[in-house]
């Protein structure tokens, strides 16, 4: 492989097993690495620390092994294996779930890598050149894991791997068994069903992510009037309905989202206590009468995916905060969320109090919220832990 040298004195991360080595530590490089090439790591003294995908960019290597090597064929089997292990440590799949997250990035020692199961079907997303360029050893890999229980392999990349880089980034199967041809499937939660649809849905085709927090506002819905705010596919929907509440309403500016709401919805056996907008969400909600909805979840989509744009993030968090928490109804609660990961959990909470103390009302944080335990964060890479939120209880 070829050699990354650092410079003196920075190899304290890689020490303390950071995944990302950025461009600014390396003094120099011994070759002429394309972007997504495996390279070696060394400090300044030649002593080997790690190796990784090379990459254009600020972060210039994306770690996969601190001391094994991961050209080896047994490398993907071992590493997919271990993120299986570790779902099934937490009891998925179960009974009542048959989707989850299978490799979440870092938090597995995958940087770059996504992939989410669907009953079988897993569906992959590269976020850098290095992974897209290794998507067929992994397929092979998950076949090798997963044997008969998989149903396909789909890589859904083009809407995630770098652009500039002369990738052929076309959406397709890897995968399928023999007789498989479709493109979605209903799929188990927590005992409650979706339709996914992985080759026309966002991501990968439902959000993950926000599992438990669904099964939360189902044990909170009972009898209430429940707004949904960028509902995307209805997940906090179907929940609410499920548990009880008295309406809910869908609010999300894609009908073809909002298609895929009714039919999720209609899954429940519920749909007459369901009203389904298609509008943008913040004037929707803007345009609300105060006191009308007991029940708010404000979940909507990164404001603000790099720092550059941070500032201004912040004030449209806040402004949609404020008026979530203005026209709630006395006694409800706001379930508020940013998945933007660099608005980390400090300046989230502040711009919530900041939202507050606009409006006048009494609030209190009845609970603090994040991604499901099948989105791992490692203990070395805080920066995994994106999705934050705050349940709010608003007098």
């Amino acid at each position: 492989m070829i050699k990354i040298i650092l410079k003196r004195g920075r190899d304290e991360s890689l020490l303390r097993y950071h995944p990302w080595v950025f461009s600014g530590a390396i003094a120099q490089i011994q070759g002429s690495p394309q972007e997504g090439d495996l390279v070696a790591v060394h400090d300044c003294e030649g002593r080997y620390l790690a190796s990784g995908h090379y990459q254009i960019g600020s972060i210039a290597v994306r770690v996969l092994s601190f001391s094994g090597d991961p050209q080896s064929p047994a490398f993907w089997r071992d590493a997919i294996a271990r993120a299986r292990d570790a779902r099934k440590a937490i009891g998925l799949p179960s009974p009542g779930t048959n989707c989850f997250r299978l490799i979440h990035g870092e938090g597995d020692g995958l940087p770059g890598l996504i992939i989410d199961w669907y009953d079988g079907v897993c569906v992959l997303q590269a976020h850098s050149v290095g992974m897209f360029r290794a998507k067929n050893r992994i397929c092979e890999a998950l076949q090798e894991v997963f044997g008969d229980s998989l149903k396909a392999v789909y890589d859904k990349s083009s809407g995630t791997a770098p652009f500039k880089a002369g990738l052929d980034l076309v959406d397709g199967y890897l995968y399928r068994a023999p007789g498989f041809n479709v493109n979605s499937l209903t799929v188990s939660e927590n005992g409650h069903r979706f339709e996914v649809n992985w080759a026309e849905g966002q991501k990968t085709g439902f959000f993950l992510d926000q599992r438990d927090n669904r099964e939360l506002v189902g044990k909170y819905a009972a009898g209430r009037t429940v707004l949904n705010l960028f509902c995307y596919t209805g997940g906090f929907s179907v929940y609410a309905l499920d548990g009880g509440a008295k309406s809910v309403e869908s609010v999300d500016s894609s009908a073809k989202a909002m298609s895929l709401v009714e039919r999720n919805v209609a899954l429940t056996g519920l749909s007459d206590r369901h009203e389904g907008h298609c509008c943008d969400a913040i004037d929707f909600l803007n345009a609300a009468p105060e006191g009308k909805y007991d029940l708010m979840i404000v979940d909507p989509p990164a404001f603000a995916k790099h720092r550059g744009v941070l500032k201004n993030a912040l004030r449209a968090y806040q402004r949609l905060n404020a008026a979530a928490i203005a026209r709630v109804a006395p006694g409800g609660l706001v379930f508020t969320f940013s998945c933007s990961q660099v608005v980390d959990k400090i300046a989230f909470a502040e711009l919530v109090f900041s939202a507050a103390a606009q409006t006048g009302r009494s609030v209190r944080i009845i609970d603090r919220l994040c991604q499901g335990g099948d989105h791992p964060v490692s203990i070395y890479h805080p920066e995994g832990e994106y999705l934050k939120g705050l349940l709010l209880y608003v007098e």
